[in-house]
């Protein structure tokens, strides 16, 4: 089959209208028109159903869009490792990661990467959703949770617990909780048992709503927890690392706290040689230190 057709069929079927994908292709209309018609005569087959909001891939259509994308993902896959052959990091590099860890830890630090490496361009997708970083939907990932995936390489980078944490303005208008039936007197901020996060985490929210809490505020994430706790609404499920940036948060009932969470970094292995995932690596790996360094120098270790 001719690539270029099939380069203007993927393009079609991700717009989902011709117009669109003469527009990110620069051609017109008629010639994408054109070119998916005499793909579809040399498949013998309807690859579109054509209707007046747009086009919707055929069941045969369906088929060859999966054959496409995994073709472009490898040839996306094979361009960065042509690039990453150059000694110098630059390029787009795109991290995975959960929305509380991405936006609580990652984002935070990124400007010391940036100051080293001012050409590398970092895509952040934070997202609870698991991307498969074999198929390239990404290229490097943090994880709560080591992945499954044989084809991956992994690094244990640290380990996470959650905890409870108030602002001294909530505690100071009432008495701080000694033991879990205290939080009866208290407004629980935490996620829904049913949201997506890591089972230590869901197991002891899970625990702390067994006891009868007649005020819970849910958040779906991490960042909307923390921001209900520093405005005074009550006391959050959070994890630990949040106290290297907001010192001023207290720690209610220190001897509460959920399981081990590890936290690991992976990436394909076709990306082993990769210059911008060994400088990213290496800029994690760093700042894991210095807040490992920070966190004892204020015993909290």
């Amino acid at each position: 089959m001719d690539w270029d057709k099939l380069r203007i069929f993927h393009a079609v079927a991700d717009a989902g209208s011709l117009t669109h994908a003469g527009d990110t292709l620069h051609l017109s209309q008629s010639a994408v028109s054109r070119q998916v018609r005499a793909l579809e005569e040399s498949l013998n087959t309807t690859l579109f159903h054509r209707h007046a909001r747009g086009l919707i891939l055929t069941e045969q259509g369906e088929l060859l869009f999966d054959a496409t994308s995994a073709m472009i993902k490898r040839l996306d896959a094979a361009a960065a490792r042509i690039r990453d052959s150059e000694e110098e990091v630059f390029g787009e590099l795109r991290v995975t990661t959960t929305i509380g860890f991405g936006t609580l830890w990652l984002a935070p630090r990124l400007p010391h990467l940036y100051e080293k490496y001012p050409d590398l361009n970092i895509d952040l997708m934070l997202e609870e959703k698991v991307l498969d970083l074999p198929m390239r939907e990404a290229d490097v990932a943090i994880r709560m949770k080591e992945p499954s995936q044989a084809d991956l390489i992994r690094k244990r980078l640290m380990s996470v617990h959650m905890r409870l944490y108030a602002t001294p303005e909530y505690l100071a208008g009432r008495p701080a909780p000694e033991q879990l039936s205290d939080l009866t007197n208290h407004r629980l901020i935490c996620q829904n048992q049913n949201s997506a996060q890591v089972s230590s985490g869901s197991n002891f929210v899970r625990n702390l709503l067994s006891h009868d809490i007649p005020s819970v505020l849910y958040v779906n994430n991490y960042f909307g927890v923390l921001q209900a706790v520093l405005h005074d609404l009550g006391i959050g499920v959070l994890p630990d690392y949040v106290t290297h940036d907001f010192p001023n948060l207290v720690r209610v009932m220190p001897e509460v706290e959920s399981g081990d969470i590890p936290v690991f970094l992976a990436y394909p292995e076709e990306l082993r040689q990769s210059k911008r995932i060994a400088a990213f690596r290496d800029f994690v790996q760093e700042e894991i230190i210095a807040h490992r360094k920070q966190l004892r120098d204020q015993g909290k270790l």
